[in-house]
């Protein structure tokens, strides 16, 4: 455990790599300390804390850096969350003042102006809520053997995708599995709808089709799409920015992470781990190199953060960039943000009560 002085130096020594990005020296952290301590008793407390696994040697110079250690415990006891600027409050509120016709369109555009504000590449994802339900569904012909299936939840997204309907299935006995759908399942959790789609639906559909299957994997598609987590990234590009250019390999595979749509939601996971302090009790944490399940990010550190929208249930944003982020900056950024897109998120679901 490093004393106070060690702390200091130690926070003084993240906070001058990551704004420079070059390794500190005992002079240097001479000038910058709030105390005044001399070069040599400076140089004790950098061996001890080099001894302790915190700094590193860099081997082009005298100077140190921290470790990935040396973060962990920055950000878990010394790290202080820096105030918002006015001029970034306002940004925030500008790009924020529109009006939003789908919960997603929000989801999306937090993950730009997140991008935009910090450089780096961000994630957003939407409010996750075990009571959204099934407030309508439709089926309109497209000519031919054509339609668009356009489903309705309560959280006000609207899922529209075109199908092509099976020859054996006439307009008539849509027309009817729409009035059935509509009748036995409008009101119902999505889960449940899930779950009668797979049990009693199919039985009382056969006694107005011929064969439901076609009807049936035609609704079960839609539902799934409607009812899948809706991620966005923004500055996915800005990713490169900590790899060398002439690393064309990792270039290529980082690109390639960025196409997987199951990459961001595992980044996302925050099970406790047993190396550090993070924990899903707490509305913002850090995951940084080697604590990830994949090397390429072994440079790379993820500041997430958890929001609540009482009944609507949780979402996510996140901030993906290089281990020497910003800490104290991004992360008095993420706690004002968080309320700024809870706040439109709410005035979302207020209007949309309103108008229906």
């Amino acid at each position: 455990m490093p004393t106070k002085r060690q702390a200091l130096i130690l926070t003084e020594i993240v906070r001058i790599y990551n704004e420079t990005g070059q390794p500190v020296g005992s002079k240097t952290l001479m000038n910058q300390l709030p105390i005044q301590i001399s070069s040599a008793t400076i140089r004790n407390e950098m061996a001890a804390l080099e001894e302790d696994g915190l700094i590193m040697k860099n081997h082009t110079s005298s100077g140190r850096l921290p470790s990935t250690s040396g973060y962990r415990y920055y950000l878990d006891y010394l790290l202080q969350p820096s105030v918002v600027s006015p001029q970034v409050f306002s940004t925030i509120s500008q790009d924020f003042d529109r009006d939003f016709h789908e919960i997603d369109d929000i989801v999306k555009q937090s993950a730009n102006i997140l991008s935009n504000l910090t450089n780096y590449t961000s994630i957003s994802l939407g409010p996750e809520t075990i009571n959204v339900t099934l407030t309508g569904f439709r089926l309109i012909p497209l000519g031919g053997d054509l339609v668009i299936a356009i489903l309705a939840t309560s959280m006000g997204s609207v899922e529209s995708r075109v199908y092509r309907i099976p020859a054996s299935i006439s307009s008539d006995d849509l027309e009817k599995a729409v009035r059935i759908i509509n009748d036995h399942l409008v009101g119902l959790p999505i889960d449940q709808v899930k779950q009668q789609l797979a049990t009693e639906m199919p039985q009382l559909l056969t006694k107005y089709l011929h064969s439901p299957d076609g009807f049936l994997d035609m609704f079960g598609d839609v539902l799934r799409h409607a009812a899948a987590e809706h991620f966005y990234i923004g500055g996915r590009s800005n990713l490169l920015n900590s790899v060398q250019p002439d690393d064309l390999n990792r270039i290529k595979s980082i690109y390639q992470l960025l196409d997987k749509e199951s990459v961001f939601p595992s980044l996302l996971d925050l099970r406790p781990n047993n190396d550090h302090q993070q924990s899903t009790d707490k509305p913002i944490s850090v995951k940084l190199g080697d604590e990830f399940d994949n090397a390429l990010l072994n440079d790379y550190g993820l500041i997430t953060a958890r929001y609540h929208v009482a009944d609507h249930g949780e979402g996510i944003i996140a901030i993906l960039g290089p281990t020497s982020m910003p800490y104290s900056q991004l992360i008095g950024l993420m706690q004002l943000f968080t309320d700024e897109l809870v706040k439109k998120i709410y005035e979302y679901y207020n209007h949309f009560h309103d108008d229906s």
